[in-house]
């Protein structure tokens, strides 16, 4: 699938505007940022949360850096055939790395099927 990246960061923001509110009203400090690739140029991470889950926080508050929802263009494209699919996986990667702010691990979102 081919999509440039102004393309594919509205897709990303239409797909937040979707999700529950009640997933995305506890979001604080966060912002939402789509990159081309991961670091090392890999295919293979669709997602990243960088930041301090919630549950992991003690003092937290002014001054602090926002964490970072990162959505990566390449290699969801690389990973669908379609549109469709294509707003399947980044709705997938939103919901999965906005659980990792809230504390949820990768292996309980393996149960509930966001993995």
């Amino acid at each position: 699938m081919d999509m440039d990246a102004d393309a594919f960061e509205s897709l990303v923001v239409d797909e937040l505007d979707q999700l529950p509110d009640e997933m995305v009203d506890g979001l604080d400090n966060v912002v939402f940022v789509v990159e081309d690739r991961p670091e090392d140029g890999s295919l293979d991470l669709l997602g990243l949360y960088d930041g301090l889950a919630l549950t992991e926080r003690g003092r937290y508050g002014m001054g602090e850096l926002p964490d970072r929802i990162i959505v990566y263009r390449e290699p969801h494209l690389d990973r669908c055939a379609d549109l469709a699919e294509l707003r399947d996986e980044v709705h997938t990667t939103l919901v999965h790395e906005i659980a990792h702010f809230y504390g949820i691990d990768d292996d309980r979102l393996h149960e509930l099927g966001w993995a």
